[in-house]
């Protein structure tokens, strides 16, 4: 799904639940307004309803809002509560995981292979 975007863009999350009733215009406002950021900026903005099981990426690119939705079939997205403070940054990798259904903090993973020699 991010594979064509650069992977080195941030990504933020709202933490709780948000009305996904929401399109472009309202999540903008939501991004400009409740987590103070600039939604015109190169980031992913990703947003949760209340029962966890849908999602709302909202992305600027040089002439208009992307908005790109998911809803699981089956299961619930490991969603931060309202109790965090303002967004949630975070990169793709973790961003990847949450959308597997695995939590943003996790404990391992494989580290990143920096090596480019072949043997």
């Amino acid at each position: 799904m991010f594979g064509e975007f650069d992977l080195e863009k941030r990504v933020y999350l709202a933490p709780g639940p948000t009305d996904l009733r929401k399109s472009i215009d309202g999540l903008s406002v939501l991004v400009k307004e409740v987590l103070q950021l600039d939604p015109f900026s190169p980031c992913l903005f990703v947003f949760c309803n209340r029962n966890r099981d849908k999602l709302k990426v909202l992305h600027w690119e040089h002439n208009g809002f992307w908005i790109h939705y998911r809803r699981l079939e089956k299961g619930r997205f490991q969603w931060p509560d309202a109790s965090h403070t303002g967004p949630i940054v975070m990169g793709q990798r973790e961003l990847r995981w949450l959308l597997d259904g695995l939590s943003v903090h996790q404990k391992k993973a494989h580290p990143k292979v920096k090596a480019r020699t072949i043997i």
